[in-house]
């Protein structure tokens, strides 16, 4: 009963993060395509009122206008809306499914004890941490002289991630540690909305009701963090998708890996936030492309033959038995599933022939399964299993 309530617990707290993580994204993105949408005003008397800028746009069968005020209006709306609820929410929820997947279920998604031998309470506790420097760091980077210079922050900043990829899949199972990165992203960004940018708004408000001019500094902080932000983006939604790819996590460099899907992330979110400008260069998507062809052929699985005698099935038929029917099976022993992982079982010889290419991608080609190796398989038995697929899929 325990594995069922959590797994419920899972759905519904991954729906809602989903559902969230839409909304924030979809107005961090909608916000930086207006704000270099923006065209000078118009009119004279909307430049005399502060106005910077302006947009008219339509949808939805509406007519929309949309200004922009170079520091603040002369006088405060009495509805004043804020975007803030979004960012909590999403990360509130995905830290919800973090501790109840990767914490609570250390054993089986964190723990890999081919990689690091640590207890799951060494681990978790190490994952905290890194959550926390992470923000921290990342701070300390933005306020420091550096912070003045965006380009020798950007390029700093990414040579720290690189350092932190690498770093999480020396101490976690690769889908661990790819996780844990894209918390650690996200973590910063929503600490930029609570800590940086929401409260420099309240300033700029609370100045303007004492009748004070509004720090233009707080402008500036609040634009370079949510700069960062959006560039943060496609690299934290493509390691939200990294469990179903074990292709990426579960290779011997996934570190690299990881770094280089990141790094054309971040120059494919170049390309758009400058194509909102107006007609700008290729290049930056141009590279992106290229990173993610090369990463493609680098990790594509290389044909082999083998040299041992011919495998029977009863002898795989054991294996399977002994390693992955735990888990996939119509009654899983696991205390951790209450179903077989994505409906894959392997009961009957049926369903072991019918899977003989995924059970071969992923015990054998990948090593990711069984997961954090929970049933000790030996490379004795993954050679098996190779010989016994080669042998019967020439």
């Amino acid at each position: 009963m325990e594995a069922y309530v959590v797994e419920w617990l899972n759905i519904l707290g991954r729906w809602v993060h989903f559902v969230t993580g839409i909304a924030w994204i979809g107005s961090s993105f909608y916000f930086i395509w207006l704000d270099n949408h923006l065209e000078a005003p118009k009119s004279a008397d909307d430049d005399a009122r502060g106005v910077g800028g302006e947009l008219w746009s339509v949808h939805g069968g509406g007519f929309y206008h949309s200004q922009k005020y170079r520091v603040a209006p002369s006088s405060l709306p009495e509805t004043l809306h804020w975007f803030k609820w979004e960012a909590y929410t999403t990360w509130i929820s995905g830290m919800f499914l973090l501790a109840l997947v990767y914490w609570y279920g250390a054993g089986v998604y964190l723990v890999d004890r081919t990689v690091a031998d640590l207890s799951p309470a060494v681990a978790v506790g190490i994952a905290a941490a890194i959550l926390a420097g992470g923000w921290l760091i990342y701070d300390l980077m933005c306020k420091s002289p550096l912070g003045r210079n965006d380009t020798g922050l950007s390029v700093v900043l990414f040579a720290m991630l690189g350092v932190l990829a690498w770093g999480l899949c020396q101490l976690f199972s690769g889908r661990g540690a790819y996780i844990h990165f894209g918390a650690v992203l996200g973590t910063i960004m929503v600490a930029n909305v609570f800590f940086v940018i929401i409260p420099g708004q309240r300033r700029m408000v609370d100045a303007f009701e004492r009748g004070d001019e509004p720090n233009p500094a707080d402008g500036i902080r609040a634009k370079q963090r949510s700069v960062h932000n959006t560039y943060f983006t496609l690299p934290v939604l493509f390691v939200m998708t990294s469990n179903h790819y074990a292709l990426t996590y579960g290779h011997e460099y996934n570190w690299l890996i990881l770094v280089g899907i990141t790094l054309a992330g971040a120059l494919i979110r170049i390309y758009f936030v400058a194509r909102h400008k107006g007609r700008t260069s290729l290049l930056p998507a141009i590279i992106a492309a290229l990173i993610i062809l090369a990463v493609a052929a680098a990790i594509a699985p290389k044909s082999r033959a083998t040299t041992m005698n011919a495998v029977s099935f009863d002898a795989l038929r054991s294996v399977i038995d002994s390693r992955c029917t735990t888990c996939h099976s119509a009654s899983p022993t696991h205390a951790a599933f209450p179903a077989a992982p994505a409906g894959v079982m392997f009961d009957t010889d049926e369903q072991i022939r019918a899977e003989a290419s995924r059970i071969h991608q992923q015990t054998v080609v990948l090593k990711v399964m069984p997961i954090g190796n929970l049933t000790e398989m030996s490379d004795q038995e993954r050679a098996l299993i190779d010989a016994w697929y080669l042998s019967n899929n020439d």
